[in-house]
């Protein structure tokens, strides 16, 4: 009777223990969940360093360019987007007037596809000139960008970008003005139309038109993923720019 006795309280004692193990084991897990979640919050809301300001902006800028950069180097990224679109030079819109009127529609859609063209070839040499800029950035250029206006980061680029862009663009502008027919197809609209009487004759250095384009186009789009990055807080990926941006808008407020 004992030995039954002793047995069933062994027993006793480690259904105990095994169930005092199970309890700890998941009150360890909820208070690992607990003070991870609390962890994540203090993370995304503490004030930043001046380090993570400065990571905090360059991963943002390169988020925002490469997207920008990428949606204007694929067909039709530029002709496709109203906001971007290349359209005739203001010089030869008369003459595009014209010619629709006497029934040359498709040469003049032939030149505004072969310009759009050239600047979506264009596009796809952009995302390194912007990269560079961003690596060279200094700490205080970094700042004045997060608490800046809402279009800081976009005026920056065009501060230090423009001349060089201008600079790489332009051969590849040239070369693709010819590989998609552009150059032809604007001579082809130029001759017929200098060839009505009375008109003043149309000369357009294409390659500096279509390459301001391509430009002004690529600072339409950044200034929207820059837009993009300060208001939509689901477009904050990642802890540091939740942090990093979270706190300008404590700042600002």
């Amino acid at each position: 009777m004992k030995k039954i006795n002793v047995v069933s309280a062994a027993l006793v004692l480690i259904l105990l223990t095994s169930l005092n193990a199970g309890a700890q084991i998941k009150l360890s897990d909820i208070f690992k969940k607990v003070t991870g979640k609390q962890g994540t919050t203090t993370a995304a809301t503490g004030t930043p360093s001046n380090f993570e300001i400065g990571q905090g902006i360059k991963e943002a800028l390169q988020i925002g360019v490469s997207a920008g950069a990428d949606r204007l180097s694929v067909k039709d990224g530029f002709l496709g987007n109203l906001a971007v679109k290349i359209l005739m030079p203001p010089e030869a819109q008369k003459v595009e007037r014209t010619l629709r009127s006497i029934g040359l529609n498709k040469l003049c859609d032939n030149v505004i596809v072969s310009l759009n063209r050239a600047a979506e070839d264009a596009a796809t040499e952009a995302k390194p000139v912007f990269i560079s800029a961003i690596k060279q950035m200094t700490l205080t250029d970094a700042t004045n960008i997060l608490l800046g206006s809402k279009d800081a980061a976009t005026e920056y680029f065009k501060r230090v970008t423009t001349t060089q862009l201008m600079q790489k663009f332009s051969p590849i502008v040239a070369a693709s003005l010819n590989k998609v027919n552009a150059t032809k197809y604007y001579s082809d609209l130029t001759t017929q139309y200098n060839r009505l009487p009375l008109v003043k004759p149309v000369n357009t250095n294409l390659t500096e038109y279509v390459t301001q384009k391509a430009i002004d186009g690529l600072f339409i789009e950044i200034a929207k993923e820059e837009l993009k990055i300060r208001g939509n807080l689901s477009s904050r990926s990642t802890t540091l720019l939740q942090k990093v941006f979270g706190y300008a808008d404590r700042k600002k407020n």
